[in-house]
């Protein structure tokens, strides 16, 4: 099976191909990340940015408004060369405004 899958948000276009559960497993990936286009504080376009610090990628979407300057942090699964949205806190619990996060005044709010 083939499928053609236009995002909610407008922003892409894309093919997947294989059986029913591939196809659904593949666009529940896509989804969880490349639909985060637009800050969750301030609701103004973001953009992708990839910043690499002592050999290390970090995968993050910023805000490009400048009054806000919000950013939504991705992790990396050990297995595979898939992401995930860093949408909890280190105590597991969910963070406002969708996981975007925002420094202010030395801390992150």
């Amino acid at each position: 099976m083939k499928v053609t899958y236009d995002s909610a948000t407008g922003g892409f276009a894309v093919q997947m191909e294989g059986s029913q559960k591939d196809i659904f497993r593949d666009m529940a990936t896509f989804q969880e990340i490349f639909t985060h286009n637009r800050c969750k504080c301030c609701d103004s376009p973001a953009k992708f940015v990839v910043r690499e610090v002592d050999g290390n990628d970090f995968y993050e979407m910023h805000c490009t408004n400048l009054q806000c300057r919000a950013r939504l942090a991705f992790g990396q699964h050990k297995k595979g060369d898939t992401l995930f949205p860093r949408l909890r806190d280190d105590d597991g619990k969910y963070l406002k405004f969708g996981g975007w996060t925002k420094w202010e005044g030395g801390k992150e709010k």
